[in-house]
């Protein structure tokens, strides 16, 4: 691969565009995350210096048009990135602080900014005349260590062209800092640290800290940072500043065209939920003090960064593949085998790059955990475990509600309660409105699927055995206690929830919210009961007794399971599946006028609601929702489950034809309907697939929410193309113990490579037009078993195998 394919790079400075590429220079490392904000900025409505940690949330009251909410926000964390400068010539006045945005009253000549994907590295160069004409030349680098999770660093040096003097420098760390990120937000409350202090090390001056807490989760951290220059200074010439909630060291160091200076600043960053330590404040020093140069951490976290790439090696040609590194890369970043792993924490919808959702945990681990299966399984499952511990919380929430069984959460965030806000602010409109996409109870059938599918294909027995027999069957039982008998119809039904569409969330004519059976939600409500009942009554005995009594299962209950599995009602209209019951009876929506009226109508919810209109009236969907049921099934798969249901007419034109019908009805408002067309479509060869792929690849890199992007990425739709390359475009499977392909490549796409781990094996795969080689590094000690069409090979460590594909 070439530099420029492992570079992401933006060439001039523009303010305007600064929020976005914030998000996209974010550094993390499963454990910590910060923005690629310039350091010498601060929170002014074109930057913002954003540090998260995986999963340290803080709960947070606001009083709002005479009601209390509470919503719980995954907390910025005190900037440690400060670090400003400005000239002091030996004759001529001072220079001012310099910013990106003032060039220091002069004017920037050149600013270039890049991440490096290969060693994890944001780095910057530019060069610049100040007010008086002095010319300064300045490059940095930082990273956030993949080896050691609580390290960050950062080095700048500067070289002044035509001028000698000193270059005076500020580093600090700043904890006067809120959750300000998401302008949507700014009527919630938004403080979240407390009890904020600041101090220095009495064996080493070049260090200072600042220790606070949250202040309802009671979290304690702390931020020590150790700031060495070159050439060295004397000590006394360190000058500190502080106050309670910001810490400082200023020095004037000397620069002449031939003598260039040089910062190194090293932060260390602990919390009160790290394991192994005595407390952060100490341990936070102990780290800092012991960590080496910039140019010794860089070389430790450049291995760790490569031991990744090995692990995903993925290789597509082209832009595609560009952008493909450059998702990768912010899910390795987000979710860490070597670190994320250890945690209790979730899939964050966006990331650790911004505050938008407030860092919460939605069902796009449905997207995340199919890439991870395939590379890092052991990170799989330390995500699944995250619903495991919050199990015992969505039986009080499904309890609450007259339930059995398990309701999970469609926001969850430290504890495993709903946090799904109970109104939303519509930025067209300016208005404050009910938010109830709390009732998307789909999100359990989403982690019954990836528990599922993390068996399949690790093999894992011992975890389906025990924890995701429990989860699944809890799940199952609270799908069966939702499901009411309807006589009419002679079929269960599930009433009042919301499929993944979002903009209907209830019907025109009715006063309460909630829709009766959506489509997606009874499909994948009997999926999970059918599953559950295989898995039920096929546990081995020793582990059936120890489940069954850990969760009161009362005998008959897989019996009555079957017979709902067997019995949900699924509505059709027009010979195709309805979203819901009444779909059909919608008005149809003029798109090519609202198009006309608007332009970008993905978000035709905040159109509507601005006109006093909703989206309720119309056959009009944000995002895939019944075609969700091809992402989760082949077509194939998908006929056994409606003939499993008792729709025995159900065939593969009634479903293409279902997906046809809403292709047209769609306004893709979610990042993730991209990726669910691309996949339904491409699997089916269809002609669509390509740009569909294209706007999935967008997304983000090109923002084409509309600044959405800036609040945090989303991770759900990165990984979901890396998944789709990886499982949609070859068909891959894990069945009966063998990798099972079924290519569908896209003509645009038609070569491309990648590696997965199948069962503790690694088997890299090489589509080429007309066929696929599949090989086995000479390092593995077991064979690969791969079938496609009605051949089955075994390929064997060190060697490879090229089959055709079929006509």
């Amino acid at each position: 691969m070439t530099d420029s394919a492992w570079e992401w790079a933006y060439d001039g400075y523009d303010p305007e565009a600064e929020p976005l590429r914030e998000a996209l220079c974010t550094l993390g490392n499963g454990y910590l995350a910060t923005r690629g904000a310039a350091p010498e900025t601060t929170a002014d409505g074109v930057h913002y210096p954003g540090t998260y940690a995986a999963g340290l949330y803080n709960r947070a009251p606001t009083l709002l048009a005479g009601r209390r909410l509470e919503h719980e926000d995954m907390v910025n964390l005190p900037n440690w990135l400060v670090l400003r400068f400005r000239v002091r010539p030996e004759d001529g006045p001072d220079g001012d602080w310099f910013t990106p945005d003032g060039a220091a009253g002069g004017e920037l000549l050149e600013y270039r900014q890049w991440l490096d994907l290969r060693s994890g590295t944001l780095e910057r160069r530019f060069r610049y005349r100040d007010a008086h004409g002095r010319h300064t030349r300045v490059e940095q680098s930082r990273l956030v260590h993949m080896g050691d999770p609580h390290l960050a660093a950062l080095r700048t040096a500067f070289v002044a062209e035509d001028w000698t003097g000193a270059i005076e420098i500020e580093s600090a760390i700043d904890g006067s800092i809120g959750n300000t990120g998401v302008p949507r937000y700014s009527d919630l409350a938004d403080h979240h640290l407390t009890s904020l202090h600041t101090g220095g090390d009495d064996t080493d001056p070049a260090i200072v800290w600042l220790r606070c807490r949250t202040n309802e989760s009671d979290i304690r951290i702390v931020v020590a940072a150790r700031t060495r220059v070159e050439p060295e200074i004397r000590r006394e010439d360190i000058r500190t500043h502080r106050s309670d909630f910001r810490v400082g060291q200023v020095m004037d160091l000397p620069i002449a065209p031939d003598r260039p200076a040089a910062v190194e600043k090293t932060v260390a960053l602990h919390t009160s939920r790290d394991p192994a330590i005595s407390s952060p404040q100490s341990a936070a020093l102990q780290r800092v003090r012991r960590a080496p140069a910039y140019a010794d951490l860089l070389g430790s976290h450049r291995m760790a960064w490569d031991r990744l790439w090995r692990h995903a090696a993925l290789d597509v040609p082209g832009e595609p593949g560009h952008i493909l590194r450059v998702h990768l890369f912010h899910l390795l970043a987000t979710l860490s085998p070597a670190h994320t792993a250890e945690l209790d924490v979730g899939v964050p919808a966006r990331g650790l790059h911004g505050e938008a959702y407030r860092g919460h945990v939605f069902w796009d681990e449905l997207f995340v955990l199919p890439y991870l299966n395939l590379h890092f399984p052991d990170l799989s499952k330390a995500l699944i475990n995250y619903r495991y511990r919050r199990l015992p919380e969505a039986c009080r929430s499904a309890h609450a509600i007259g339930r059995a069984g398990a309701m999970y959460p469609w926001q969850s965030g430290s504890d495993g309660r709903e946090e799904t806000p109970e109104v939303h602010l519509n930025p067209r409109s300016g208005r404050w409105l009910p938010d109830n996409s709390r009732l998307q109870h789909h999100v359990g059938s989403a982690v019954a699927y990836n528990v599922w599918r993390y068996g399949q294909v690790t093999g894992d027995v011992e975890f389906a055995h025990s924890r995701g027999a429990e989860m699944l069957l809890q799940i199952a039982r609270f799908w069966a206690d939702s499901a009411v008998y309807d006589r009419q119809h002679e079929r269960y039904r599930i009433l009042g929830v919301l499929g993944p569409d979002e903009y209907h969330d209830g019907y025109p004519d009715r006063d309460t919210s909630g829709l009766d059976d959506n489509a997606y939600t009874n499909v994948t409500a009997s999926w999970v009961l059918a599953h559950a009942v295989r898995v039920a009554r096929t546990l081995p005995v020793s582990r059936r007794g120890e489940v069954f009594e850990r969760i009161g299962m009362a005998e008959g209950e897989p019996d009555e399971w079957d017979e709902i599995s067997r019995r949900l009602y699924v509505p059709f209209h027009e010979g195709v599946i309805s979203q819901f019951e009444g779909y059909g009876d919608l008005e149809e929506l003029d798109w090519e006028g609202y198009r006309k009226k608007y332009g970008d109508i993905r978000r035709l919810d905040r159109i509507l609601e601005s006109e006093h209109d909703t989206v309720n009236r119309y056959k009009a969907s944000k995002q895939a929702d019944t075609v969700m049921l091809g992402y989760l099934f082949q077509p194939r798969e998908l006929v056994a489950v409606f003939h499993h249901l008792g729709y025995t007419s159900f065939d593969e034109d009634t479903w293409r034809d279902t997906v046809a019908y809403y292709l047209d009805r769609t306004s893709h408002g979610s990042t993730l309907s991209g990726v669910v067309h691309a996949w339904v479509l491409g699997r089916s060869r269809h002609a669509k697939a390509w740009s569909y792929m294209q706007d999935a690849l967008a997304s983000d890199v090109c923002d084409i929410q509309g600044g959405t992007t800036s609040e945090g990425i989303h991770l759900g739709a990165m990984a979901g193309t890396l998944d789709l390359v990886q499982r949609g475009l070859t068909g891959l499977e894990t069945r009966k113990g063998a990798l099972w392909l079924d290519p569908a490549p896209l003509p645009e796409l038609s070569e491309y490579a990648f590696s997965v781990r199948f069962r503790g094996v690694e088997v890299r795969l090489h589509m080429r037009p007309g066929e696929v080689k599949v090989s086995v590094p000479e390092w593995e000690e077991a064979p690969a078993r791969v079938r496609l069409g009605e051949r089955t090979v075994e390929v064997e460590p060190g060697e490879e195998t090229v089959l055709p594909l079929p006509e």
